[in-house]
């Protein structure tokens, strides 16, 4: 991160997807918004993250951080207005005890049921999305193209070859925001250029790298919304397939970090040496999140777009990143705000300071990646 004059630093943003969980993530950015003395560089988004870094851009062109603020106000109340069509909502037990989840409602297990036996082609062969009605209504292409404040990375999962494809900001369009998001068992596979694209979150949930190699600022905030923890096990049939989502999408996050926490260890040992320790820069990795609340609602919940919950979401990430702010701002732009070792590795396989080889060894360095100017 780079610190400008009248103290302003800069940071850049990685945004997890998660349903409407991404309010939370709502809440994150209207609050950062907020501080004057911090400019976002960089976002790199994906599924909710990706709508969210979408409004913010979209917002930011049409009327900087005012503007922002407005346009993800619109998106995330105009999501909630068409949730009122939608069948999978709380029932009146949930209602009733203030439960935010969906684990009662049998439409929900239906809907589970029915995504094993009927593919998407066959359960909604027009391909309808609600979400495109919505991107419709706010994003406009050649804004998002053209918010030059902004870098932006957006990532979809290539469904022949199974990589992460990562669209920079001016490669961005209405397809390409529902690809980021498109869960193949909901929705058809997008199509761009030919190929088709899902839900970036299998192999990117958010990318990391390209705030690395294409952004000044050495400091990424990661907005958690995926629980790395869950205590207990999973027995019922919604329950296991839920985790294994949640550890299935947090899954390349947790490499990219091992490789960041490797690469930070060669960094600080001196192994690195010519035009590769030129390369790498030592990055300040901070996250801003709610493990205790986020991780006490149910996957379920994910489902639930009603405009109470999602105002709930907000306030939560409104107060996580106030706090956020308070206790870590001086360490921006100076060290990270999270021990990256103990929160994404386990001990027994944390690579060793002078490690070469191994478990830990040099496939895990971050390759470097070149790209168009964003």
């Amino acid at each position: 991160m780079k610190t400008n004059g009248h103290g302003v630093k800069t940071i850049n943003l990685a945004l997890q997807g998660g349903g409407s969980h991404g309010a939370f993530t709502w809440g994150v950015l209207d609050r950062l918004l907020d501080e004057q003395h911090l400019v976002i560089e960089g976002i790199s988004g994906t599924s909710a993250g990706a709508m969210n870094a979408a409004a913010l851009a979209q917002g930011w062109k049409q009327g900087g951080r005012t503007g922002a603020k407005a346009v993800l106000d619109q998106f995330w109340y105009r999501t909630a207005e068409l949730s009122q069509f939608n069948p999978i909502r709380r029932s009146f037990v949930d209602r009733l005890l203030g439960r935010w989840n969906l684990d009662k409602s049998p439409v929900v297990g239906a809907v589970e049921w029915f995504s094993h036996l009927l593919s998407p082609y066959q359960s909604n062969p027009l391909g309808l999305n609600p979400l495109r009605t919505v991107l419709t209504e706010l994003i406009n292409e050649p804004d998002i193209q053209g918010c030059s404040g902004i870098k932006l990375f957006i990532a979809a999962t290539n469904v022949e070859t199974g990589r992460a494809r990562v669209f920079w900001r001016h490669e961005v369009t209405l397809n390409v925001l529902l690809a980021s998001a498109c869960l193949p068992f909901t929705f058809q596979a997008v199509e761009i250029d030919g190929v088709p694209y899902w839900d970036g979150g299998y192999m990117g949930n958010p990318v990391i790298w390209p705030l690395i190699y294409n952004c000044v600022s050495r400091d990424i905030a990661v907005v958690q919304i995926n629980p790395l923890e869950r205590k207990g096990t999973p027995k019922t049939a919604i329950e296991i397939v839920n985790r294994v989502n949640e550890i299935s999408f947090n899954a390349s996050l947790m490499a990219e970090m091992r490789a960041i926490a490797f690469v930070q260890r060669l960094v600080a040992d001196g192994s690195l040496i010519g035009e590769e320790s030129k390369r790498l820069k030592q990055m300040n990795i901070h996250m801003i999140g709610d493990e205790d609340q986020l991780s006490a609602l149910g996957a379920t919940s994910k489902m639930n777009a009603e405009l109470d919950f999602l105002l709930h979401l907000k306030s939560l990430g409104q107060n996580a990143t106030d706090a956020w702010l308070r206790e870590n701002w001086s360490h921006i732009g100076n060290r990270s705000s999270i021990d990256v070792k103990s929160v994404f590795l386990t001990a027994e396989h944390a690579p060793s300071p002078s490690a070469s080889s191994g478990p830990g060894g040099p496939a895990l360095v971050l390759p470097h990646q070149s790209s168009p100017k964003s």
